[in-house]
């Protein structure tokens, strides 16, 4: 048995609450990700890392010391780094003849690999490189995904899911204007994936409505797929499985369309519209001659029952 898969017993009140975090909830909390760096990695990839840590912070932690490891062989360093330091996500970079400046990104379910993409990095512009003011650290991005390969191809939808849950920060119920700090851009041209990253800058429009530019940040990379790995669909539909305590209590007879509008069927008895109170008003009195006609036909229906 593994020395992390012992069943721990908290001696002091501090040792208890570090594990009472670890235990599972409903509400989960931050996604943590780790950065690992292999054994033969070059500076590229190191910078890469550095890049992404400082964009991940304060939601990542960032293996300085090299590991001897392979991703697509072996995951066993991997499970037993997700469950030492808590990290559902990883990145891991390393650097050989056959596959120059690699970057394997992937996610854990139950400490255990759940997916992992292979990515080669063809061009690389640093953090340092580009000589901008930076966003402050914990800062959540807005995502913008163009091209048609990440709606259509199997692989790009899963590596789509894969950086939305990379990226995404934590979970937010109101947003201010002024929160709204970059914008990480991914498209899908021609086989390759552009990543980019931009300042947003509001400026003056005359009106309440700011106006909006972008100032790039970096980091600036451009990727090409290469190797997969995917969690077959049953493990996957497992992952994303929600607990019933969260699931919304389905109302009867309300229902909602693409855009959000709510919908109420109410359930009426039959109105006899005959005993219906109108407005009393003199051109709508009856005449003498029409009162006549109407008890003449009430008395034939009743004699015609009789």
């Amino acid at each position: 048995m593994d020395a992390l898969d012992r069943v721990v017993k908290p001696k002091t009140k501090r040792a208890k609450r570090f594990l009472e975090k670890r235990e599972p909830k409903l509400s989960e909390n931050i996604k943590n990700a780790m950065l690992i760096k292999g054994g033969n990695a070059n500076s590229v990839v190191t910078q890469v890392l550095r890049d992404v840590y400082a964009l991940k912070k304060p939601y990542g932690v960032l293996y300085k010391k090299k590991n001897i490891t392979r991703p697509f062989e072996d995951q066993t360093s991997l499970e037993f780094f997700s469950k030492k330091s808590d990290c559902s996500l990883f990145m891991f970079g390393s650097h050989n003849k056959k596959r120059p400046n690699n970057l394997v990104i992937g996610r854990m379910y139950d400490y255990h690999v759940l997916d992992m993409i292979e990515l080669g990095i063809e061009k690389f512009v640093s953090l340092k490189d580009v000589k901008n003011s930076k966003c402050p650290e914990g800062t959540k991005p807005m995502l913008i995904f163009a091209g048609d390969d990440f709606d259509v191809t199997e692989d790009y939808r899963r590596l789509k899911n894969l950086l939305i849950d990379f990226f995404r920060g934590p979970t937010v119920s109101n947003i201010r204007l002024a929160g709204l700090e970059y914008v990480l851009h991914f498209t899908a041209l021609n086989g390759k994936i552009y990543f980019r990253s931009y300042k947003l800058l509001l400026k003056k429009s005359g009106c309440r409505t700011p106006r909006i530019e972008l100032e790039e940040m970096g980091p600036s990379l451009d990727l090409v797929l290469r190797r997969t790995r995917l969690a077959s669909d049953d493990l996957y539909k497992l992952s994303m499985k929600m607990p019933k305590a969260l699931k919304p209590k389905k109302k009867k007879n309300v229902s909602h369309d693409t855009f959000g509008t709510t919908y109420g069927r109410i359930h009426m008895q039959k109105q006899d519209l005959s005993k219906l109170q109108t407005r009393k008003m003199k051109g709508l009195k009856k005449r003498p001659a029409e009162r006549i006609t109407e008890d003449q036909e009430r008395k034939s229906k009743r004699i015609k029952k009789n």
